[in-house]
């Protein structure tokens, strides 16, 4: 390919390629967490820190990482401590993000354009950056792969969790500082603004396809790869903003695969609720076809079913606390 002749192509098409690969990573927690606008809480705080390295002459990515990481924090435990949702903790870091960002920056010595970093600049990305892109990448799904069981557990359910004797405090806090690290990974690919779309519409895409979580992470994964590289492809040949190109593929592929989806989701919640009905008949659901109790329950250590997030009316021992499928299908 003609456009790998040219080392800032090869170096913004790795740019992507690590980015397509991070970004859904950790979106699919987040999506599980049904906390998918983080990133652009995050995004925003991490404005800051840009505009604070630009101040200080500093690093802007280094700056921002910290400052992200710092209100990814804050955000986590405003969420666990404090009686106000994590909604507003969101919107308050949101706007006083890109208020400070744009503040600081207009008072550098340079009165430097964030348009780069809000929007991306792909084909700028020097090796310099390249190398931190790099570490950071390695970092983030070191952590949401090497830990996808505890952080899917504590996820899924805090509580259940916190009774197994897993961090709950801990776990959450990395999952925001793994996310605050992913948006400055992404900041030069698809810009603050964006980075949140490449984090939650590939899972979004993934999840209309595969029930099982560790399929979901890993298809959420090929997709944002998929639309990354391809994304930055097209701008080569075509005069458009890489970030704002990746983007609109990702929701393109959204609104096909839904289209050719619709059968099969409706094929399962047919299934669903006949295993349902199946479940309402006494005594009937132990007898069920193997098929049927794959769509609504999950098997239990003891060879049994217990029933998932799709279907009710299992019974079980009162007080019991059952532990949620490690595989379970994401929310």
């Amino acid at each position: 390919m003609s456009l790998l002749q040219y080392e800032f192509m090869q170096r913004a098409l790795l740019a992507a390629l690590l980015v397509g690969m991070t970004a859904p990573a950790v979106g699919v927690y987040l999506v599980q967490r049904r906390q998918a606008f983080m990133g652009d809480g995050i995004g925003h705080v991490a404005l800051t820190g840009v505009g604070l390295g630009l101040l200080l002459k500093g690093s802007p990515v280094l700056f921002a990482v910290i400052t992200a990481a710092a209100g990814a924090v804050a955000i986590e435990l405003i969420r666990e401590r404090s009686k106000v949702s994590g909604d507003v903790a969101l919107s308050v870091l949101f706007y006083g993000g890109i208020a400070g960002g744009v503040m600081l920056a207009s008072q550098s010595e340079s009165g430097a354009n964030l348009d780069a970093y809000l929007f991306g600049q792909l084909t700028s990305v020097s090796e310099d950056d390249l190398r931190v892109i790099v570490i950071l990448a390695i970092a983030v799904l070191a952590v949401t792969i090497g830990l996808r069981r505890p952080l899917f557990t504590v996820c899924q359910d805090e509580e259940f969790a916190r009774v197994t004797g897993l961090p709950v405090r801990t776990l959450n806090l990395l999952i925001a500082v793994t996310a605050a690290v992913t948006v400055t990974v992404a900041m030069r690919v698809v810009g603050l603004l964006l980075v949140s779309a490449l984090m939650v519409v590939p899972v979004a895409i993934a999840q209309q396809l595969t029930r099982n979580f560790a399929l979901t992470a890993a298809a959420s994964i090929g997709i944002g790869v998929v639309v990354s590289v391809s994304g930055t492809t097209l701008t080569y040949y075509v005069e458009a903003p890489p970030g704002a190109t990746i983007v609109l593929l990702a929701i393109g592929l959204f609104v096909v695969v839904g289209v050719v989806a619709a059968p099969l989701n409706h094929r399962r919640a047919r299934r669903a609720a006949h295993a349902a009905d199946l479940a309402a008949d006494s005594g009937a659901l132990d007898n069920a076809p193997q098929d049927d109790l794959q769509v609504g329950a999950a098997p239990r250590p003891d060879g049994g079913t217990a029933a998932s997030g799709t279907m009710s009316g299992t019974r079980r021992a009162p007080g019991a606390v059952e532990k949620p499928p490690v595989e379970e299908e994401p929310r």
